[in-house]
């Protein structure tokens, strides 16, 4: 099964890079998957995935939460503030905190309901301005923005632009989260996470290598 040849993977990145084993956590990526294939991953045993749509995710996951144990569920993609609260109810994790408006959504309902996903900043590494992020120039303050409304930030996030060596995007956000005492590293997919263990990846994005091609329509 292409899953346990990814987790194969994953191990010999973690051991060339002398990581402790299971130090790098594996998202299983489900965005438009079919519910078959999901089930077949929970099925193999893996309970770790990640969603690119709050929508997507309260239409899949509550009922595999009914019928599966352990599941964590990472929300990976862009978040619309109108979709706060139900992001949260729903991720146990939220990998796209983008901007200080976002943020001080995320801090006022985390003070209503009384709990807030784990949180990692995305880093535009890339300073692409179609893409999402804080820029690099600026990670540090909103960084320190994030602690000050007591959100628990574990690390931070990026996707490297397409056409370049994501090693180098790798490399800059490891060093900004070095210097802000951050442990957390999402970064690394289908065709770099080896890469990304490499270079400090705590958590890796994988979804066409496990799953297979996307389906759309």
């Amino acid at each position: 099964m292409a899953l346990e040849d990814i987790k194969a993977q994953v191990a010999k990145a973690e051991a060339d890079a002398g990581r402790a084993p299971g130090s790098v956590t594996l998202i299983a990526v489900s965005k438009m998957q079919p519910d078959a294939r999901v089930e077949a991953v929970l099925d193999a045993g893996h309970r770790v995935f990640g969603e690119n749509r709050v929508q997507e995710a309260a239409g899949k996951w509550p009922g595999f939460r009914d019928r599966y144990d352990g599941i964590e569920l990472h929300l990976i993609g862009p978040l619309q503030t109108n979709k706060a609260r139900q992001a949260m109810e729903l991720s146990d994790a939220i990998h796209s905190v983008d901007r200080p408006k976002l943020a001080k959504t995320l801090a006022r309902l985390a003070q209503e309901m009384g709990q807030c996903p784990d949180l990692f900043i995305q880093v535009n590494t890339g300073e692409e301005p179609q893409k999402a992020g804080i820029l690099p120039a600026d990670a540090d303050a909103f960084v320190a923005e994030c602690r000050a409304l007591d959100l628990p930030v574990q690390g931070l996030m990026c996707i490297p632009p397409v056409n370049e060596e994501p090693s180098l995007h790798f490399a800059l956000l490891a060093k900004i989260a070095e210097r802000n005492g951050l442990g957390g590293l999402s970064m690394g997919m289908s065709g770099d996470f080896e890469r990304a263990i490499a270079l400090g990846a705590t958590h890796v994005r994988v979804g066409s290598a496990i799953f297979g091609a996307r389906e759309t329509g």
